[in-house]
């Protein structure tokens, strides 16, 4: 089988794995007793918290472990917001966010939260002017994507982190797509909270973490909870938190090296492409922005992106057609509708992710399937004629 999808998720790497076998087998007590097998595993958790939290140029004291990139995002915007003053109930996001941000956001608004969502310039960012637009006096908190998950956008945060602060408004970052990916300094970014997960990194599923500034103020979700310092309810995974900081340290050390893999491989893809005139044309436009050189988001002309996803599995490749968490739903994402995509450009909307192990060879695989796709016009249809036939006019 041929992965392309390493943007979903990713395999589980040896030293993670080893990690999470020992700990499992050693350090198998609850890090909350008291006992020397508690005391044991508190050390463990202290280890891989200060681990994670270099590696993200944050404090040790402002990481808080939980079971993966969606709490982490649910916890950390509603804990942020719960130590917000009551006139700070205004909350803004983007667009082009997680499934989870969206989620939240709903969740929000139907506890007497005011939820504003804005849209990207036509290149798919967030600028200072968009912000300036919507930000009120009872804005307390903003959360922006570091990366968008589909077309791989970058968002300038650093910037926009600096105009939010000078108006006393707190700035969360989804980082979930990022973290591993590009280098991350919590301090030179201005972030005061920061989403991550480890299943996307080699690690463990079922683990991530938030960081939140020690000097901000946060109330959690569920009063009185006792682990991770009143943040998360739960016996903390110290196996899954430990593979996880392995995987974590493993990818930053080779970081460097496989940024330059990955840039690489989009190169000769995106050449390759032109070789052979294959109708595949990139979601964003790399003249205006900066993409993340692992996720090309693209449309494949004339070929539903279900199609193309479909027959490139039946040749054991796997790619997507957008974030595996909205793979249920079968309309335009919510991003392609906020990049003024067309419904029919929409469809046409396929993902392939590169990670560790891609090779070359592999690429000549999928793009020998794209070539057969065009030459035997196999499944081709007309999708405006398609649209109309379901009643979506």
């Amino acid at each position: 089988m041929i992965y392309l999808d390493y943007a979903a998720t990713t395999p589980i790497c040896e030293e993670a794995l080893d990690v999470f076998q020992k700990l499992s087998i050693e350090m198998y007590g609850n890090a909350s007793s008291l006992h020397d097998a508690g005391g044991k595993a508190k050390h463990i958790l202290e280890y891989c918290r200060g681990k994670i939290a270099a590696i993200i140029g944050g404090e040790t004291d402002g990481i808080y472990f939980t079971s993966g990139g969606t709490e982490s995002n649910f916890l950390g915007i509603q804990s942020l917001l719960n130590g917000l003053p009551k006139t700070k109930r205004h909350f803004i996001t983007t667009a082009m966010e997680h499934q989870s941000i969206h989620n939240c956001a709903a969740f929000l608004h139907n506890h007497g939260f005011d939820v504003t969502i804005i849209k990207p310039n036509e290149y798919g960012l967030i600028t200072e002017e968009i912000l300036a637009a919507h930000i009120r006096p009872d804005t307390g908190l903003v959360s922006i994507q570091h990366a968008n998950s589909e077309t791989g956008i970058i968002q300038p945060i650093k910037h926009l982190s600096s105009f939010l602060h000078n108006r006393k408004i707190l700035l969360h970052c989804d980082a979930v797509q990022t973290f591993g990916k590009l280098p991350i300094n919590t301090e030179e970014m201005g972030v005061d909270a920061l989403s991550v997960s480890s299943h996307k990194i080699h690690g463990p599923k079922g683990v991530g973490a938030v960081y939140i500034r020690p000097d901000v103020n946060w109330k959690p979700v569920y009063p009185d909870t006792a682990h991770e310092n009143g943040f998360r309810a739960g016996t903390v995974n110290v196996p899954g938190i430990g593979a996880f900081t392995a995987a974590a340290e493993l990818i930053a050390s080779e970081m460097e090296k496989q940024i330059s893999h990955n840039q690489m491989l989009r190169q000769y893809f995106l050449e390759q492409i032109r070789i052979r005139s294959l109708p595949v044309t990139l979601a964003a436009d790399g003249a205006n922005t900066e993409c993340l050189p692992h996720i090309i988001g693209c449309f494949f002309g004339s070929f539903e992106g279900q199609y193309v996803m479909l027959e490139c599995n039946r040749n054991n490749i796997c790619i997507s057609t957008g974030s595996a968490c909205s793979a249920g739903y079968h309309g335009p994402s919510e991003t392609m509708k906020a990049l003024r995509k067309t419904e029919q450009e929409a469809l046409q909307f396929i993902r392939i992710s590169f990670g560790r192990n891609t090779t070359t060879e592999q690429l000549d695989m999928l793009l020998h399937t794209f070539t057969a796709l065009l030459e035997q016009r196999k499944g081709e249809y007309h999708i405006d004629r398609r649209i109309k036939a379901h009643g979506r006019q």
